[in-house]
């Protein structure tokens, strides 16, 4: 369980829960305690983050807001429907989840090719 704007007692905090795939998942388990609750605060997400791209040497900036615009679009690229991409990252607004359906002229022609 995550909570987003407005902390867990916040008057318009949202919740979500965070799938995790059977390759991540065991990544993490030694790092965290996945059944148990933790406090986490975003700075300490950002911290972590700038650790482990400094760990894997990548030069670019690298902020939790970059992996989850690049998870985003990795799932739309992958075919995940936009309403469930919607619900996973707690958008209200499906017009706010279409700002990660910036396709390529090439993807576009080949999904065209692909249905067609």
């Amino acid at each position: 369980m995550v909570y987003g704007k407005g902390g867990p007692y916040g008057s318009r905090s949202k919740c979500g829960l965070i799938p995790l795939s059977p390759s991540v998942q065991p990544l993490l388990e030694g790092r965290f305690p996945l059944c148990d609750t933790f406090g986490m605060t975003p700075r300490t997400m950002q911290r972590l983050v700038k650790n482990v791209t400094n760990r894997a040497y990548i030069r670019r900036p690298v902020t939790p807001h970059v992996l989850r615009h690049t998870f985003s679009v990795t799932a739309i690229q992958k075919g995940i429907s936009l309403p469930a991409l919607q619900r996973l990252l707690g958008h209200d607004r499906l017009t706010t989840t279409e700002i990660y359906l910036n396709l390529s002229p090439e993807e576009v022609l080949q999904e065209f090719r692909e249905k067609w």
